[in-house]
């Protein structure tokens, strides 16, 4: 059944756009018209014209300032059926039109490459220009090519809101789009991709949100396996390709790339990220391992299988190496059954045998069979063997290009396709010890006692009592796990042990005397490992420099980083300093204690390596990555990009194959600026400077004040959010709290969304107000402006809050206050207040009268979604109303609001 034109979703009526925006408007307009239909048929007509008739209640209220009580009043006391099928109709259409900007983007650098009048700005080819343009020479490029490392790590975070399935409905969706990016395609064969667009929404409106349990590690495993297989193994040696290409382009034969040239790793934390997590431990940590391998192995057999079909040469045709035959007859002795399966017929194809019997000794590899593999080297042997033999006897183009592929897959995936983080909360180190020897008092103790005493340990003088093994039993066991995983996994398997709420050198020892005493040692009775620590609240990233200072005037442990070649990694948490401070305190905290450890490495001789633990939200130090690398401090990148990636950004990112490539070029490009090309001394910034410390306290003390000096906020913040819906959901596998308690023992994550869900954002501009009041007050406005001009990191920090202002609706999120009873009058004047003060501050830093106005993009993206996302909030808040009053029952009154939290997520493409 077809919705009559006048009820198809056409949301860009008003919305002017650019002439080179056609065909988006046009993607939009076909997805949005077959939503309509695929709305009637699955409900009915009836329904699609109230769809229609919600849908232009909520522009009138927001173009024309219509009251919101009228569009409330609309959609308060529906039955819950109605309800849900309401959201649903419009999380569908936001699906539709976030997966036609997505594709968009693949236009535009379409566009770009079609055209070669200019590089795509933040390409590697552009990054090359610029970098040739500042008069760096192509042996300085080549030298930092060598040390170019860029590490995105993928995090269980359960801030992901959509399910597996969908997604990969979503996929089928995009896939359509870009066949037809170009309008190439014939009328019939437009026709019949209409319809696989209309069997994957059709399916996906069919389809429940959210699984029945909470996923397991496991499951979590899937999920982000699908993104390390299917995605990033296949974008990899397109990267290489890509940087291959921008460098001839730029620097001739100059500066090249050479073999070993391996710039892109990946890491996981998922199976490894114990922190308040009590289902992640040894056994998550030994199957993730083995998951893995099992993983990137049929990878690597698929695309030699694929080899296999294409390197089919024939010795009567042409010239192949004895070496050859030789590996050949080798492994048929080696795999006497998969030398019988053989098929007699290829008998002449000498590189397809070869290739069979690489493939069987794959699968030995995995059986752990001694005929197996004992590395990625070996296997990269073979393939260099066959390389070389067509390289010798014209077979560059005969093979060796698909060789090169699979090669540089080897080289980055290994036998262990993503490095395992762990990660463990320093009191869980300190309880285990407590009861190894026999120390009830050991957590309380002095830092310089405790660490006294581990020394001591290390160093045998004074063994581990183990007075108490069963209190240690759990973490004893993840250290003897990592002693098996080692030599079956080899060392790129295992990541750094990353310790949670680190406050001292005692932290750091905790682990080295915890993995040794469970006998995680190598032949020279060292710890092989890396122990990070994590600097989270605003307090401890201050005291950072002290702790790390300490840490290197420990004899043990300075012997110990002299092992593992002088290099400490440490670790920057976003989001918990955010929670604790704010979010100018957090990004002033964590810009000034990367100067401090980056000075004091050089005193002290090591190279320190900043691991980024960048959430979703801007509130966690999400953001445009490119833009934050570039505003870092002098010195602090180095070559190195080490950085979480979590929840929807991992699907936003790395969830289709051209957008993934796009991100690495934009990270690898900012690293190399940044390396090459430093922020040369700016006179002013010791001005800037001190100003920033002023207004990140005056901003941190506001926030407190709010959120942890106010007793009655927590129970505000639970009446006024939806966080006992959060709570609730099955998104992730762990718990929502580390510990018991108010809002100091909520994760950030949860906190975050929360606040996004009810369309405040507080989390991002709350004391932000008061301090640039102050700031334009006491220096002035032009000064002001000048740092938002001319300093990258002031003019990061403008640029994120400015966006989430624009992202917020005070009038709906008024609605959710109100359901605080008596509370809403005690907190939402001073949050409304603090709402204005801050928007007023940023527009006079703008000099303009709109939120983003220098970024129409962004401004129209969030103008398109906020109408229909009002709709799904004023439906929230009355069903939250509803659900409360009848004592939080899970129910279908408890799934509908379940859908109303995907569906705002969906809008305002945030979670946390």
């Amino acid at each position: 059944m077809h919705a009559p034109e006048s009820a198809e979703f056409e949301p860009l009526r008003a919305v002017e756009m650019p002439p080179t925006d056609a065909l988006l408007r046009d993607d939009v307009r076909r997805l949005g018209a077959l939503v309509g239909e695929i709305l009637a048929e699955q409900v009915s007509p009836d329904f699609l014209a109230e769809v229609e008739a919600l849908r232009v209640a909520a522009i009138r209220r927001r173009e024309g300032g219509a009251p919101i009580d009228a569009l409330a009043a609309r959609l308060a006391g529906l039955d819950l059926q109605q309800a849900e099928w309401l959201v649903r109709a419009f999380a569908t259409y936001f699906q539709a039109v976030n997966l036609a900007e997505r594709v968009h983007r693949i236009r535009r650098r379409r566009d770009y490459q079609r055209e070669g009048t200019q590089p795509q700005p933040g390409g590697l080819l552009d990054t090359l220009q610029r970098l040739r343009a500042a008069g760096v020479d192509a042996a300085t490029v080549t030298a930092t090519l060598a040390r170019l490392r860029i590490e995105p790590v993928f995090t269980a975070h359960p801030t992901e809101a959509v399910r597996r399935a969908l997604l990969e409905k979503e996929r089928e969706v995009v896939r359509c789009l870009v066949e037809d990016i170009d309008r190439g395609l014939t009328p019939q064969e437009r026709r019949a991709d209409i319809e696989r667009i209309r069997l994957a929404l059709s399916s996906g409106w069919q389809t429940a949100e959210t699984p029945p349990q909470k996923p397991s590690v496991a499951d979590e495993f899937e999920h982000v396996g699908f993104y390390l297989s299917d995605v990033l193994y296949r974008v990899l040696p397109v990267y290489h390709e890509v940087f291959a290409d921008a460098l001839r382009s730029v620097y001739g034969d100059e500066a090249r790339s050479d073999a070993a040239f391996v710039p892109l790793a990946f890491a996981s934390w998922v199976g490894g990220d114990m922190d308040g997590n009590p289902n992640v431990g040894a056994g998550t940590i030994d199957a993730t391992l083995a998951a893995q391998r099992a993983l990137v192995l049929a990878e690597y057999r698929r695309d030699l299988a694929r080899l296999g079909a294409v390197l089919t040469q024939s010795p009567q045709r042409v010239g192949i190496d004895a070496t050859v035959g030789l590996r050949l007859q080798a492994y048929a002795a080696l795999l006497p059954k998969a030398a019988a399966k053989l098929k007699p017929r290829h008998a002449d194809m000498p590189y397809r045998q070869l290739l069979g019997l690489m493939s069987a000794r794959l699968s030995a590899t995995l059986q752990e069979k001694p005929e197996g593999y004992r590395g990625p080297e070996e296997l990269l042997g073979d393939l260099d063997c066959i390389a070389d033999s067509l390289r010798a006897h014209r077979g560059e183009h005969a093979g060796v290009f698909a060789l090169q592929r699979l090669r540089r897959r080897v080289q980055a995936f290994g036998f262990h396709l993503a490095t395992l983080d762990l990660r463990q909360d320093s009191a869980q180190h300190d309880a285990a010890l407590a009861a190894l020897l026999a120390d009830p008092d050991w957590p309380s103790r002095p830092w310089p006692e405790r660490a006294a005493r581990l020394r001591a340990c290390l160093s045998g003088e004074q063994p581990v009592v183990a007075a108490d093994a069963a209190g240690a039993e759990d973490t004893l066991a993840v250290f003897r796990t990592l002693a098996q995983a080692l030599p079956r996994y080899g060392p790129r398997a295992i990541g750094p042990y990353i310790i949670s709420m680190s406050r001292s050198a005692a932290d750091a020892l905790a682990v080295l005397a915890l993995a040794s005493h469970a006998g995680f040692v190598d032949d020279d009775a060292a710890v092989p490992l890396d122990v990070a620590p994590l600097f989270e609240t605003v307090g401890d990233l201050e005291a950072a420099a002290t702790t790390l200072r300490s840490l290197l005037a420990d004899p043990v442990y300075r012997a110990h980083l002299q092992r593992r070649g002088d290099r400490q990694l440490v670790m920057l948490g976003y989001s918990d300093s955010a929670k604790d401070g704010g979010l100018l305190a957090s990004r002033w905290a964590l810009q000034r204690t990367q100067v401090e450890l980056v000075e004091l490495a050089r005193t002290a001789g090591i190279r320190i390596e900043f691991f980024h633990g960048r959430g979703g939200s801007v509130s966690r130090g999400g953001g445009k990555t490119e833009k934050a690398v570039l505003a870092a401090p002098r010195g602090s990148v180095d070559a190195r990009l080490r950085l979480t990636e979590q929840g929807e950004v991992i699907h936003r990112k790395y969830g289709i194959r051209a957008l993934a490539l796009r991100n690495l070029e934009q990270m690898s490009g900012a690293v190399l600026r940044a390396t090459l090309t430093p922020r040369p001394p700016e006179p002013r910034e010791d001005g800037w400077r001190a100003i920033a410390t002023e207004l990140a306290g005056i901003a941190r003390a506001h926030y407190r004040a709010l959120v942890y000096d106010d007793p009655q906020f927590p129970d505000y913040f639970r009446a006024a959010t939806p966080i006992d819906v959060i709570e609730r959901l099955r998104i992730g596998s762990r718990p929502s709290k580390r510990r018991e308690g108010g809002v100091e023992a909520l994760r950030a994550i949860p906190w975050v969304f929360a606040w996004s869900q009810n369309r405040c954002g507080l989390t991002a501009w709350y004391g932000i107000g008061a301090a640039l009041a102050v700031g334009i007050e006491r220096y002035g406005i032009e000064t002001l402006r000048e740092m938002a001009r001319d300093w990258p990191f002031f003019a990061t920090v403008i640029d994120d809050v400015e966006m989430v202002l624009a992202k917020s609706e005070p009038a709906i999120f008024a609605r959710y206050s109100q359901l605080a009873g008596p509370l809403h009058e005690a907190f939402h004047p001073r949050i409304e207040a603090e709402f204005t003060r801050c928007r007023d501050a940023v527009l006079a830093i703008r000099d303009g009268d709109e939120l983003l106005a220098g970024d129409f993009r962004l401004r129209q993206s969030i103008r398109l979604r906020n109408p229909y996302v009002d709709p799904i909030s004023l439906l929230q808040v009355d069903l939250l109303r509803r659900w409360r009053s009848a004592g939080r029952p899970d129910d279908a009154l408890f799934h509908a609001l379940v859908t109303t939290v995907n569906g705002i997520a969906a809008g305002v493409q945030n979670t946390g």
